[in-house]
């Protein structure tokens, strides 16, 4: 059981979901905590499987009737917490979006960035990613949301951020995936003056730090459609700026994208993306970063470190947990 939390700030009024901040954010702590033990073992989907086997335990504990409808899907070829399943004991309907381990390849390696992620809405207000695996995204922080058109070069986009941020061009730092996809963009960034900042993984926690303007100034390129609409939830509850568009892979993915009335290259707003500010957002550090310090297991407990969300009024909670692992936790 929980033994002491730190640094929580009041929950905001007006919110559905607000009651139910901290049982969220206990069930990132406890996928983290079941994913420690896998850390530099080598073995991602054993480590990804004991965070998602604790989160669906944690679940089950909480008030709330939770439809998941980002979960561990075809993608991954994980057979657990998938899209349409049902969570909780009942109670308030909400959306549910996990992923148990953002940064799987960290957490195999034993290296800095994995984390545990969830996020919550009112039912029916978070975009559903079917018809296409992947999304080319573009995060800016809270200042410059009005500022960019995310249909511009990006030269251009790189100039409006610098005015908006009130920052040089040189001084800017871009969050991109590590990927041959990415070869062209990348180029354009470092010609347009910005640097890069290149992830092997975790463009949830890239997103999360764009939309903070923690460490980067932006997230661009292609991930996870599934990580882009956490990425839309974490960035709605801090008030910053995000856009999507598909970006099929294949041409059986092309022709699904055109079966749902939607066009390549076609750009999802914010709100098309998730519709609501009643938001909650849990992060727990897993192997740690500069953002969340990472799981530490001393004297049969376990401490952790988690970042709150909630979209109401923009609030942010860091807390600082321990558990008795003997009980479970």
């Amino acid at each position: 059981m929980p033994l002491a939390k730190k640094n929580i700030a009041s929950m905001p009024s007006g919110s559905s979901l607000a009651p139910l901040g901290l049982g969220f954010a206990g069930v990132t702590e406890a996928a983290a905590i079941a994913a420690y033990e896998w850390i530099g073992r080598g073995d991602k989907e054993c480590g990804d499987n004991a965070a998602v086997t604790a989160m669906r335990k944690t679940f089950g504990s909480l008030p709330f009737s939770g439809t998941v409808v980002i979960g561990e899907g075809e993608k991954d070829n994980a057979p657990m917490l998938y899209n349409g399943e049902a969570l909780g004991q009942g109670g308030v309907a909400v959306d549910i979006a996990v992923d148990p381990v953002d940064g799987t390849n960290y957490l195999a390696k034993g290296m800095a960035g994995a984390v545990a992620v969830f996020a919550a809405a009112p039912a029916g207000a978070m975009f559903c990613p079917g018809p296409a695996f992947y999304m080319d995204k573009f995060i800016v922080p809270p200042a410059a949301r009005h500022s960019v058109d995310p249909t511009a070069p990006v030269a251009e986009r790189i100039r409006d951020l610098s005015r908006a941020l009130g920052k040089p061009i040189d001084e800017l730092r871009i969050f991109v995936l590590e990927r041959p996809r990415h070869e062209t963009l990348v180029r354009e960034i470092k010609a347009a003056g910005a640097s890069v900042r290149m992830a092997l993984d975790g463009d949830v926690l890239g997103g999360l730090k764009a939309a903070m303007g923690e460490g980067v100034d932006a997230l661009m390129g292609i991930g996870g459609t599934p990580e882009g609409v956490i990425a839309a939830c974490v960035a709605r509850a801090l008030g910053a700026g995000m856009w999507g568009a598909l970006a099929p892979q294949s041409e059986v993915e092309e022709a699904r994208v055109r079966d749902c009335g939607m066009r390549q290259g076609q750009i999802l707003t914010m709100n098309e993306l998730v519709s609501s500010d009643d938001l909650v957002f849990a992060c727990t550090g897993i192997t740690g970063d500069d953002t969340l310090a990472g799981v530490r297991v001393m004297d049969g407990r376990a401490w952790t470190e988690t970042l709150l969300i909630q979209g109401v009024n923009h609030r942010i909670s860091r807390i600082q947990n321990q558990r008795l692992l003997r009980e479970g936790a």
